[in-house]
């Protein structure tokens, strides 16, 4: 089943992410003191874990489905694009929201100077900023989303973009896009919300590698 092709890989590398989060909180359980709105760190730390894993399964899926199948086209008709993006849209923010109230859940627990935590911030904020600027202005906010597996007929011929900070990576959008969820640890000095920032920013090239450049290969052809 196209669905699941590579998908074996994904596993295998979730695991190992989670396996080592699970080994640092192990060592680290002065990391879980606090709560938020009478729940526990520990439980906004599983949402916060949740959010990119149910973000990115749904994404496969979703992708997957469509690209190979056409079953949601075929499902909810010329909607289907714009049904797919509420729920892109939906668990994309989870990942943030999350991440935000965890580091409020757990402020002070990172042991760094807070004018180097505010000038990572900055910076990490600078290059998210660059790199949202960058999909609006050159890339597409639709493409961004993965219009090209509901329309691979409309991107098949596109040029791959060479503007903005896509001049200097190819892959700007997982390299520095990324960066934003790091914002909110290091504004509250939560080491909580690093360690699943860090996850989330790991987790993402996953799903780069099992799952968007093999849909890519089939959509564009062999990616140089």
């Amino acid at each position: 089943m196209q669905v699941l092709k590579d998908q074996h890989w994904h596993l295998l590398f979730l695991i190992l992410l989670l396996g080592s989060v699970f080994f640092y909180l192990n060592n680290n359980g002065s990391l879980l003191q606090g709560k938020f709105w009478s729940m526990p760190t520990s439980t906004w730390l599983v949402l916060a874990i949740l959010a990119p894993i149910i973000h990115q399964v749904y994404v496969l899926i979703c992708w997957r489905l469509e690209l190979y199948y056409h079953s949601l086209s075929k499902s909810f008709g010329a909607k289907s694009f714009k049904l797919y993006k509420i729920g892109f849209a939906i668990l994309i923010l989870s990942r943030l929201v999350t991440i935000i109230i965890l580091a409020h859940s757990s402020p002070k627990t990172l042991n760094l100077k807070t004018e180097f935590a505010y000038l990572l911030a900055s910076i990490f904020f600078l290059l998210s900023a660059y790199l949202f600027y960058s999909v609006f202005r050159y890339f597409g906010i639709d493409r961004a989303f993965g219009k090209d597996h509901f329309h691979p007929e409309e991107f098949k011929n596109e040029p791959f973009v060479k503007q903005g900070i896509f001049k200097y990576t190819a892959n700007g959008m997982y390299l520095c896009g990324f960066f934003i969820l790091w914002i909110p640890g290091l504004l509250l000095l939560s080491k909580a919300a690093i360690l699943v920032a860090l996850f989330n920013h790991a987790y993402i090239w996953v799903h780069y590698y099992f799952t968007e450049l093999p849909d890519m290969k089939r959509i564009y052809g062999e990616i140089e």
